[in-house]
């Protein structure tokens, strides 16, 4: 066989192992915009390390993406702002500001990257063992989006509980306060 015509192959080989890693990674993004255009109010996203547990309780989607939790938040929240019907509540583990860079080489770093691909976002820090409860207890009636990322650094999980973008706590709020005040005036009036 020619040099030439083994380097035609090697050349071949080499573009078609480079198409299927950029096939697989569109086919965790689309899997992610898929699920991402149908969530709702009080449905979960999580941004799992990859050793998360996995779940076999129907409604929790898992998605298996092949990149680092840095990378996989910012793709996520990019989704959420395209579809704008939602906005994240960020939660992250009180644990990840604890670790240290001895027990958890890279952790540094991690958090670093953490901070730009929140996209502005000021995260909420609960333990980890009370957002898996949370958890838990929100599969029991909605969707969870597990999507399992390559980060290999422990309290590194990302929790999104999502809100509806159009109506926040304040509206919300007022909205209790006007019916609690109707039903006391209706209960106030006379009987005829």
């Amino acid at each position: 066989m020619s040099q030439l015509c083994r380097a035609i192959i090697l050349i071949t080989s080499f573009a078609s192992v480079g198409c299927g890693l950029n096939a697989s990674e569109r086919q965790w993004q689309r899997s992610v915009d898929r699920q991402v255009a149908q969530l709702g109010h009080r449905n979960w996203i999580i941004v799992s390390e990859a050793s998360f547990p996995a779940h076999s309780r129907e409604g929790i989607n898992q998605v298996v993406a092949p990149a680092e939790i840095p990378e996989v938040l910012d793709y996520v929240l990019n989704s959420i702002e395209q579809h704008q019907q939602v906005y994240p509540e960020i939660y992250l583990t009180r644990e990840l500001r604890a670790l240290d860079q001895d027990y958890a080489p890279g952790i540094d770093q991690f958090r670093h990257e953490i901070t730009y691909a929140l996209h502005g976002y000021k995260p909420t820090e609960i333990q980890q063992d009370s957002l898996m409860t949370l958890i838990e207890s929100a599969n029991q009636r909605f969707d969870v989006l597990v999507i399992r990322t390559a980060t290999v650094l422990p309290y590194s999980s990302v929790f999104m509980e999502l809100k509806p973008s159009y109506w926040d706590s304040d509206a919300e709020n007022h909205l209790r306060q006007k019916i609690s005040k109707q039903r006391t005036e209706k209960l106030a009036q006379p009987v005829p």
